[in-house]
């Protein structure tokens, strides 16, 4: 099994533990409210960071949305590395899965979407952790309207590759699985967008529980392909150096001695005929 197995292993061991500890940072900072909190006001007499006690006062402005939890220092650090490394393996993980494709079968349109789409969600992905919401608004809003759309694209085009590579009946379980989750992310993401518009404070609230179960569903379907990644091969690296292009023909290779004494040959021929 090749070692590249790890990597998409390692990216949503990496970001979801991530998000979540910078969850924890701001929580403890007191920065957003905590997920289980319901009850939210129009205005607090103090802000959320000085408040004391058992009991705090929440405005929309503390809702836990992963962005808002990666807003204010010291999680805004932490945030922007989880991002940045995050993207850096998305466009790692795209790029040996689309070389990955042609060496085991061929190119195809489906496989050049992807790998389009998956460099496109990791460029927003880099936007979002580094323009912080409360103050790069309109930079972190581009980036996210980058990063979601592009990355539901990316699973629901990967899930249809899977499917038409398919021969095995592993294989078939295995696009299974895809579709399914992402139908789960095409539903969150739906539903987190058009709770997020609303007025109504649960409805937000419920917007970003529903933002937190589509990234770690979009997180957990890079996982899946470890199922690929073991087949990875020192070919895959060559196909990526040869920019896609796909490995030379083994019946050029094997007719080019041939080719090469053809002369030779005909010279032995017209020396036996003197």
């Amino acid at each position: 099994m090749s070692m590249w197995v790890i990597l998409p292993v390692s990216l949503p061991v990496f970001t979801i533990t991530g998000i979540w500890v910078v969850y924890a940072m701001a929580l403890y900072n007191q920065h957003v409210c905590p997920v289980h909190n319901w009850l939210y006001n129009d205005s607090c007499e103090e802000q959320l960071p000085t408040q004391r006690g058992p009991e705090l006062c929440c405005t929309l402005d503390n809702i836990p949305l992963i962005s808002k939890c990666g807003t204010l220092p010291p999680e805004s650090c932490f945030f922007s590395l989880i991002c940045s490394t995050g993207a850096f393996m998305v466009v790692l993980i795209t790029l040996l899965r689309y070389a990955h494709v042609i060496e085991k079968h061929q190119n195809c349109v489906l496989n050049m979407a992807s790998l389009s789409t998956g460099w496109i969600c990791a460029a927003g992905l880099t936007m979002v952790g580094n323009f912080q919401v409360d103050f790069a608004k309109v930079l972190h809003y581009v980036g996210a309207g980058v990063a979601f759309p592009s990355s539901l694209l990316f699973v629901c085009l990967q899930a249809a590759l899977t499917y038409r590579l398919a021969k095995t009946q592993e294989e078939y379980r295995v696009g299974h699985i895809r579709a399914g989750m992402a139908l789960l992310a095409l539903i969150t993401l739906v539903l987190s967008g058009v709770f997020f518009c609303q007025e109504s404070f649960a409805l937000q609230h419920t917007s970003a529980i529903f933002e937190w179960v589509y990234c770690m569903i979009v997180m957990f379907f890079y996982g899946t392909f470890a199922f690929e990644f073991g087949g990875v091969s020192a070919d895959t690296l060559i196909i990526l150096s040869r920019g896609g292009g796909g490995l030379p023909s083994l019946s050029l290779q094997a007719n080019k001695p041939e080719i090469s004494g053809g002369p030779g040959h005909h010279q032995a021929e017209n020396l036996s005929i003197l």
